[in-house]
């Protein structure tokens, strides 16, 4: 959560607080020296970027609009890309004799080698990215749940599947940010999209210095928020920054590129975020006072408890941090994961914890 992040809740520290913590009005004025790397995400064209849906219609997204200023979009359309115009007669996916085809009705023709060959070009000459953003139950970009009939012509669904570009891209970028807009509009998909997003991003802007002392600082910087998500995975990126095998730098990045991915599979668990929050609080115990450490105890349970945001503890360690100077801590990305001005896309009043069951049986 980032600076604006903490203070929007804020309020409520006003709300609990009954003791002194080194918070007085107007609280701590924290300056971002953050320099994010910019990412870049393939977009389904028809999201925010041209009128090619199949009614010749564009998909308007105020969270796609948001990111414009911070991101380097790459736009595609399959469908058009395949020759069909826009407007277009539909297109579906069709099962023939236990085979998925792509297929459009009202001129019976398949277009299933087309699409094929076009993603496959596609995927396999492009640039590195960190993300991708696709249109959901879409035949062609959808990532899952497309319906697939029984026959070109009218028929009822039959089963689902994913599209042949966006099941082509969930196979070979599962790694990446990888959403479709539906999702997106869930506030805490998105926040875990950005994280990872940026984190990713940052990542290759490491790699692409060529040095083992730019992964070392990359580590260092994330390593309560790579924590939060996963205690495993850190202590495995720990071993391989270590580099006790004395392996090359190319070796040594690819194999904390694929840990890290790892790591960042799914949100940070609650349990996970309150044992960081613990951590950090050990860099302060000798100067807090008594009330101050029980307040923050207290303030732990009640996150548990699923009473308070975790805002609430990130605004009492931030603060800490200003007052007693600690610098190690005032440079963890866990305070400031992305771009502040993005925060407000990830805030409404839906707890914190939906992501973890939006994420729950996932692989």
């Amino acid at each position: 959560m980032t600076n604006s992040g903490l203070f929007a809740h804020l309020w409520y520290l006003d709300a609990i607080v009954s003791v002194e913590i080194n918070i007085q009005p107007p609280y701590f004025k924290m300056i971002s020296m953050s320099q994010f790397a910019r990412p870049k995400v393939v977009i389904s064209r028809c999201i925010e970027f041209d009128r090619c849906r199949y009614d010749g219609s564009m998909i308007s997204s105020d969270f796609v609009k948001a990111l414009k200023p911070h991101v380097d979009f790459l736009p595609v359309c399959p469908e058009m890309e395949i020759g069909l115009g826009a407007p277009r007669d539909t297109v579906r996916i069709v099962s023939v004799d236990g085979s998925l085809m792509l297929m459009q009705p009202t001129r019976n023709l398949d277009l299933t080698a087309k699409m094929k060959d076009f993603t496959s070009r596609f995927l396999t000459t492009l640039p590195e990215v960190d993300g991708f953003i696709l249109k959901f139950r879409s035949p062609s970009c959808g990532m899952k749940d497309i319906r697939v009939y029984s026959a070109a012509s009218k028929s009822g669904a039959i089963s689902k599947a994913a599209g042949f570009f966006g099941g082509a891209v969930i196979e070979s970028f599962s790694d990446l940010a990888v959403e479709d807009e539906g999702r997106l509009r869930n506030f805490n998909i998105r926040e875990h999209f950005l994280t990872k997003l940026y984190t990713l991003s940052a990542f290759r802007k490491a790699r692409s210095e060529n040095m083992l002392s730019s992964l070392n600082r990359f580590h260092e910087a994330n390593k309560l928020l790579l924590m939060a998500h996963s205690q495993k995975e850190t202590r495995m990126l720990g071993s391989i920054i270590a580099n006790h095998e004395g392996l090359d730098f190319i070796e040594i990045s690819t194999i904390y590129r694929e840990h890290l991915a790892k790591a960042l599979k799914r949100p940070p668990r609650s349990a996970s975020k309150a044992n960081v929050f613990m951590h950090v609080l050990g860099y302060f115990k000798d100067k807090l006072s008594s009330p101050e450490k029980e307040l923050f105890l207290q303030n732990i349970q009640r996150y548990k408890n699923k009473k308070i945001p975790s805002s609430v503890l990130l605004a009492m360690l931030q603060s800490w941090t200003e007052g007693f100077g600690q610098e190690y801590i005032r440079n963890q990305s866990i305070f400031e994961p992305f771009p502040e001005e993005l925060v407000e896309l990830c805030q409404d009043s839906q707890c914190e914890w939906a992501a973890e069951e939006l994420f729950a049986g996932q692989q």
